[in-house]
Order: structure tokens, then C-alpha cells, then sequence
């Protein structure tokens, strides 16, 4: 009966780790080893353009990506960093109605919301392209109201970039924000309002805290993605706003320059698992599952 027993705690002790094999070994072959065949590749030298990589500990290929390309990655992160705000901006008041206003029809809205997914993101940005387009009715409408002139246009812009990453990022944040706000309990918000508060206090006091792991979420999964962007920098922009995703695109694909492109690649998530880890000390983690 002992040895039974014995053998029951052994296979529960090693129940989660084999559950935990398979998912362990996708990450292994598929993050880990690509990783560090990346990180080899960055610290190796190219002798022409063509030839293969030696691994060298060439140090200077991160030099070369900090001190070419800081204007890029500043870029990069400016405009992350806007379309991120103009996307809580639009999403949070849009989740709220949901959550809170949206009644039986709920599930029609968040429908409405992830609609787009159901469109390639290269489509999407193409239709952006076109709504912001010279012959579009949105430039046509700037210009019947003075705000443009005659001759100027959306695209090639940083604006018109900006637009494209929040229009196609915007359910990320939508959908976090959403699950956050439909977990508060209303009957706090009646209790507070028994209490003499304010609507206005009722919401900054309960209801935005309480949502505070939506909005955390909601703009990591906008700002990640967003920064390292490519697609919309080359369709919607010009020279004048390239972002990092367009010089990694580049030296991997036009310039054969993979030892650059990897170092580039690194300094890139260096850069955001230092604003993650910065964030998330600000704003918190702790009720975010």
C-alpha cells in the first residue's frame, strides 16, 4: 500500500513536467536554437558580400547598428509609441460601450471589431493607403476645409504611417481592454455612487484601475509589433520616416548583409525587453493572468 503510494506521488510530481515537454521542446526548436543561431550570426564577419559568415566575435557589426541606424530606431519607437496612445484613445472609450453599453448586442460588435483579421494585413494596409490616398475623400475633405492645401497630400508622411499602424493594431488593444472591463463587478460602481460619487470619480477611482491589466496588455501587444514594423513604413511613407523594420528587411533581403541584420535584430529586442521591463514596473503586472 506504501509502494502504491509511493509511486502515485512519483507520476503526479512528473505529470507537469511532461506536460510541459512538448510545449518545452516547440520553444527549443524553434525560438531558443533560432535564436542562437541568430546571436552567432551577429557576431560573425562576412569577407565579400556573397560569402558565407565566419564567426568571429565581431563586435563591431553591433557598433555599426547602434551608431548607423539610432535614427531608425528612434523612429521606430516614436511612432510605436504614438500609434500605441491613439489606438488606447480610440479603443478604451470603444470597449467601454462594449462591455458596458453593448447589451445582447455585444457579440455583434466584437465581431464588427475583429472583422479586419479576416483580411490579409498587406490588404489592409493597401485600403489605408487608399482612404489616405491623393484622390481619396479623406484628403478631399481636408481640402475642402482648408486644412490642406491644394497640392499637399496624407501619404509619404509620418502621419499617414502613424494612421496605418493604428488602424491595423487597433483590435489588439480593443479585445484586452474589453475582457478587463467585462470582469468589473457594476454593483462597485453603484456603491460608489450610493456614496456621493461622481460618475467621473466612480471611473477614475474603480473602474480604470480595474482595467489597468487590459491597457497594460492591450499596449504591449500594440507597441511590440508596431515597432517593428515594416510594411506600412514602405507602402504609406517615404525615405523620411523608414522605421528598423525597413533596414533589417533590407540588409537581410537586398543588402545580403546577415551579420549586420542580426546584430540590428538583437539591439532591436535589447531595446524592448528594456521598455517592457520598465513598463511593467510602472504600471504593474500582478492581476494580469
Amino acid at each position: 500500500m506504501i509502494q502504491r503510494d509511493d509511486q502515485g506521488r512519483k507520476r503526479a510530481r512528473a505529470a507537469p513536467w511532461l506536460l510541459l515537454g512538448p510545449g518545452m521542446l516547440f520553444l527549443f526548436l524553434f525560438f531558443f536554437f533560432p535564436l542562437y543561431t541568430l546571436l552567432e550570426m551577429s557576431l560573425s564577419a562576412s569577407p565579400s558580400r556573397f560569402a558565407s559568415p565566419v564567426f568571429t566575435w565581431e563586435w563591431a557589426n553591433y557598433s555599426e547598428a547602434l551608431t548607423q541606424y539610432g535614427e531608425q530606431f528612434s523612429r521606430s519607437f516614436l511612432y510605436a509609441t504614438l500609434a500605441t496612445l491613439a489606438a488606447l484613445a480610440i479603443a478604451y472609450p470603444l470597449a467601454y460601450v462594449i462591455a458596458f453599453r453593448g447589451g445582447r448586442y455585444k457579440n455583434v460588435l466584437l465581431g464588427m471589431v475583429i472583422v479586419p483579421f479576416f483580411t490579409n494585413f498587406l490588404i489592409r494596409t493597401l485600403a489605408w493607403k487608399t482612404i489616405v490616398g491623393d484622390q481619396g475623400m479623406v484628403v478631399d475633405m481636408l481640402r475642402t476645409v482648408g486644412i490642406l492645401g491644394e497640392h499637399e497630400s496624407l501619404l509619404r508622411r509620418p502621419i499617414a504611417v502613424i494612421g496605418g499602424l493604428t488602424y491595423n493594431f487597433l483590435p489588439f488593444m480593443v479585445l484586452p481592454i474589453y475582457v478587463s472591463l467585462e470582469k468589473i463587478d457594476t454593483r462597485l460602481v453603484d456603491a460608489a455612487r450610493d456614496l456621493y460619487s461622481t460618475t467621473w470619480r466612480a471611473f477614475r477611482k474603480i473602474v480604470f484601475p480595474l482595467s489597468l491589466p487590459g491597457v497594460f496588455a492591450g499596449s504591449l501587444l500594440v507597441f511590440i509589433p508596431a515597432a517593428g514594423d515594416f510594411v506600412n513604413a514602405y507602402y504609406l511613407g517615404s525615405t523620411k520616416t523608414t522605421m528598423i523594420g525597413n533596414v533589417v528587411q533590407n540588409q537581410f533581403l537586398v543588402q545580403v548583409d546577415y551579420p549586420v541584420a542580426a546584430a540590428l535584430s538583437f539591439v532591436f529586442m535589447a531595446i524592448v525587453m528594456v521598455i517592457v521591463a520598465v513598463y511593467s514596473k510602472l504600471l504593474g503586472t500582478e492581476d494580469i493572468a
